[in-house]
């Protein structure tokens, strides 16, 4: 990967990191005004969203970074970030098995 690559996937990185942690701010910033308005019904759903998106969006980093690596073909690197990317997703699935298990 040269020079003007590592800045190009820096600054898709830098956009999906900050979209993410923005869109889940807003989520759980509404959620709580809107928990502590009384309106719980609505305030609920918008907090698990924030929560959501919080959590996607490092495993969403992750993607980002395989599509670059593919595109560059860059296989070392596609490879080890596939297997994070694997990681992820299995502990995600672990969750929810064991979740729905208690």
């Amino acid at each position: 990967m040269n020079a003007s690559g590592d800045r190009g996937l820096e600054r898709i990185i830098g956009t999906v990191l900050r979209v993410g942690v923005g869109a889940s701010s807003i989520c759980l910033v509404a959620g709580v005004l809107l928990f502590f308005a009384g309106v719980g019904a609505i305030a609920s759903p918008l907090l698990q969203t924030g929560i959501v998106i919080l959590l996607a969006t490092p495993v969403a980093r992750v993607v980002v970074s395989v599509a670059q690596y593919v595109g560059e073909r860059d296989w070392t690197f596609t490879t080890l970030t596939v297997v994070v990317l694997v990681e992820l997703l299995a502990s995600v699935v672990a969750a929810l098995v064991f979740h729905r298990k208690l």
